[in-house]
């Protein structure tokens, strides 16, 4: 059975870069050794293999590498790091409009009801 990596790597600039291989020693090998030029982590080298995970089915592997391409550095180092406290924390909508925020029925007017 073939397997499937979505990695995370952290260049010299602690920026951090993406990929899925099906080969992660050579991926990560071409990455250090700059093969190709016009590669995000070319100029940005050394470093540093912060994640992997491995699938055995690549369309996982592809919808997971999407997932977390969309994510913040924040929350990339959270799960390169297995900090699942601060991953949750990191998910959670902060949007005001969330209902989390959002003021209840009952709240809003008991708020009108104390203004009059």
């Amino acid at each position: 059975m073939k397997s499937y990596f979505v990695y995370i790597i952290e260049c010299s600039d602690k920026l951090l870069y993406t990929g899925i291989t099906n080969n992660l020693s050579r991926r990560f090998e071409e990455h250090q050794e700059g093969r190709n030029t016009t590669c995000f982590t070319f100029k940005r080298r050394p470093l540093k293999l912060l994640f992997h995970q491995e699938f055995n089915d690549v369309k996982q592997a592809i919808y997971f590498e999407k997932k977390i391409k969309r994510w913040s550095a924040k929350k990339k180092l959270a799960l390169a790091n297995e900090n699942i406290d601060m991953l949750e924390i990191l998910a959670e909508c902060r949007n005001f409009t969330h209902h989390k925020y959002c003021p209840t029925l009952e709240e809003v007017s008991t708020a009108l009801d104390q203004t009059t």
